[in-house]
């Protein structure tokens, strides 16, 4: 298992050297791991196997703007490729849309009501989850940017399991408190 240090250098040796085999490193370590993520997100194999090459490219190619003062190179690698498959549904759902269709409606002020509401409510949690303590928000992103499971993240951290479910609870709690308070989402 690589240390954060170890991808981190990785990164910047690719970025600044067009190291080789520091990315057949990066490569070896995260290719597997993002293919089963995204096929945890629903994406078939084999074209979760394409969409994580795309992602090792963009790494290759843009090396040089990873910030390690920002995220982990796993959650910026995850992100990358969280949104290659966002992009890869849009793409395939305008494939399917023939505008001179009839019967093609343009959507109405509610479904962008709704998607102007959704996009507020990542704005307002991605706000809220800074609030929360380091040891809790650390094992969050873990969970849901890197996809590692609680027995993952207590072996990462060198926690045991039942502190990490227990953060993990304390974290969900605090960020429901926060945004039924805000009226982000109703109590109950």
């Amino acid at each position: 298992m690589s240390s954060h240090a170890e991808l981190v250098t990785w990164v910047t040796a690719v970025a600044q050297q067009r190291d080789r085999e520091a990315f057949v490193r990066l490569f070896d370590h995260f290719a597997p791991r993002l293919v089963s993520y995204l096929q945890r997100l629903g994406v078939e194999a084999t074209f979760a196997e394409e969409l994580t090459q795309e992602v090792m490219v963009t790494l290759w190619r843009k090396a040089d703007q990873f910030d390690a003062s920002k995220s982990s190179v796993a959650t910026w690698l995850y992100r990358i490729a969280r949104n290659r498959r966002i992009d890869a549904l849009r793409r395939d759902r305008l494939d399917f849309v023939d505008p001179l269709e009839p019967g093609q409606d343009v959507p109405d002020e509610s479904d962008t009501e709704r998607s102007l509401d959704m996009v507020q409510r990542e704005d307002f949690l991605r706000t809220a989850m800074e609030t929360l303590p380091p040891e809790q928000l650390s094992l969050v992103k873990m969970a849901f940017y890197e996809g590692l499971s609680h027995s993952e993240i207590a072996e990462r951290a060198n926690i045991p399991l039942g502190t990490v479910k227990s953060r993990i609870r304390l974290a969900f709690t605090r960020l429901r408190r926060q945004l039924e308070s805000a009226g982000v989402v109703e109590a109950g």
